[in-house]
């Protein structure tokens, strides 16, 4: 098998928190809003939550999104950046999150029927 040509998925989410280490203050926000301004201006799909955001789109685009978060941290003199990172793709359908979250409370809402 040629593993070189083996594509990545057409879509996939991915939910990440990055975490900037060695910030003078315990405070991260100042980091977090730059990221978010980042994401907000790729057009991609996403969700900020209190840990983390959820980006929708093409395998390359989200992991290249996901890199660009790290560098513009980096630029701010951070010299040290983690990610914790969950990542789902499937090909037998699209969803967004906000399907896969409605399907779950559809589920709950019947049970308390």
């Amino acid at each position: 098998m040629d593993y070189k040509s083996l594509p990545t998925p057409t879509s996939c989410y991915a939910d990440f928190c990055l975490i900037p280490i060695g910030t003078p203050t315990p405070s991260v926000a100042k980091e977090v809003a730059s990221v978010q301004a980042l994401i907000k201006d790729s057009g991609i799909k996403h969700t900020m939550h209190s840990a983390g955001t959820t980006l929708e789109g093409s395998w390359d685009e989200v992991f290249k999104l996901i890199g660009q978060a790290h560098s513009l941290v980096h630029q701010s003199g951070i010299l040290r950046v983690q990610t914790s990172l969950r990542v789902g793709s499937r090909t037998d359908k699209k969803q967004t999150a906000e399907e896969k979250v409605k399907r779950v409370e559809d589920i709950l809402a019947g049970e308390k029927a």
